[in-house]
């Protein structure tokens, strides 16, 4: 895409990009959701189509409202994303920063054409030409090529560039000091307390939670790395705070559509952990902390065999917190012996390898206080 192309396309008149601006606001979560998805879940098929679709409708939104810049720059990721779903390239977290980098430059640009201002500094050309110049290449090629143009559009090269999640660390600056590590702890923490004050009830759950998996982690022989255990920990549950508190707070019978948002609440607390250097077993034990053994768990409804031990764990400590939550009206003492006997009744639900150690640390704080 040359200059004059870019200054061509730019005369359109104003009420197409303030159209478009107002598109990309209903698109603009549903695109960033399954990014977060598939940070995740590299292979999420649903999250993957669905991202597809929503690019799509971009484009041909773009077309209605005759902005050709936008079509074109939306189409060289969109042809992109059809490798993937071919089967022919994965899905990478260097894809992930492209698709968002994509979405926040198209959103910038037509805000400037909107108000009649110029698209110089936003490098529309470098990320059009460059993402156009990815679609042909090897797959094996991708990942170095994308994090090239988005250190060329951007100036910063990202922190990972690999497809998987937990290998991605590697080619991140280490981030393990443990000054480094206690920041992003304390962070985490933040949040976990600002859900707390969302409801009286919840006052105090995030240390009773963190208490429990971090002592039955340990009566089993600390298998888990009892920092990115307290980090998915505190980060678990963040995602409630970006859905409609009914859903969440108020108790009732929900429809499909509600029970829908509410089982996508473990993607956005782990898309937050998989974007920070260093968290990324975090990331994967808060992703997974709602599925079950037997597959019928949520987001994706994994087995037994692809559920890490840390989200095992912490599956089995926030049920238990959460049937607490219940019966507190029968007093502390009884609602704990109601909640052990139902985490234990429902051996298809929780890992068993972690009940016994569950147990020993449950009734080790029932009798100390």
């Amino acid at each position: 895409m040359d200059r004059q192309k870019t200054a061509d396309w730019s005369r359109v008149d104003r009420d197409g990009p303030q159209d478009l601006i107002e598109a990309l606001r209903d698109y603009a979560p549903a695109i960033e959701r399954d990014v977060a998805r598939l940070r995740v879940a590299k292979g999420d098929r649903e999250a993957l189509d669905s991202l597809f679709r929503s690019l799509h409708n971009v484009k041909g939104d773009a077309a209605l409202c005759q902005v050709e810049l936008a079509v074109a720059m939306v189409h060289p990721i969109e042809s992109l994303l059809a490798r993937v779903r071919r089967g022919e390239a994965r899905f990478t977290d260097a894809m992930a920063e492209l698709v968002l980098l994509l979405v926040d430059r198209l959103d910038l640009a037509m805000g400037r054409l909107a108000s009649g201002q110029a698209l110089a500094g936003l490098q529309i050309p470098a990320i059009v030409d460059g993402i156009g110049e990815l679609v042909p290449l090897a797959a094996s090629k991708l990942d170095e090529r994308m994090s090239v143009v988005i250190e060329t559009v951007t100036g910063f090269r990202p922190l990972a560039g690999s497809g998987s999640t937990r290998g991605g660390d590697a080619l991140a600056p280490d981030p393990g000091s443990a000054l480094r590590a206690s920041d992003d702890l304390s962070f985490f923490r933040s949040l976990a307390i600002q859900l707390e004050s969302r409801a009286p009830s919840f006052k105090g759950r995030t240390e009773r939670i963190v208490r429990l998996a971090l002592e039955a982690n340990l009566a089993a022989g600390n298998g888990i790395d009892p920092t990115q255990l307290e980090a998915a920990v505190y980060a678990h549950d963040i995602g409630m705070m970006f859905l409609a508190e009914r859903l969440w707070l108020t108790p009732g019978k929900m429809t499909a559509e509600e029970r829908a948002a509410l089982h996508v609440h473990p993607v956005y607390a782990a898309g937050l952990l998989s974007r920070m250097a260093g968290w990324s077993e975090a990331a994967e034990m808060v992703a997974q902390h709602h599925e079950m053994p037997d597959g019928k768990g949520y987001p994706q409804g994994l087995p037994a065999s692809g559920i890490c031990p840390g989200a095992k764990l912490l599956g089995i400590v926030d049920a238990f917190e959460s049937v607490m939550l219940k019966h507190e009206h029968r007093g502390r003492k009884r609602s704990v012996l109601l909640a052990i006997a139902e985490v234990n009744a429902c051996d298809r639900q929780f890992a068993p390898e972690w009940i016994a150690p569950f147990n020993q640390v449950v009734r080790r704080i029932l009798k100390v206080g």
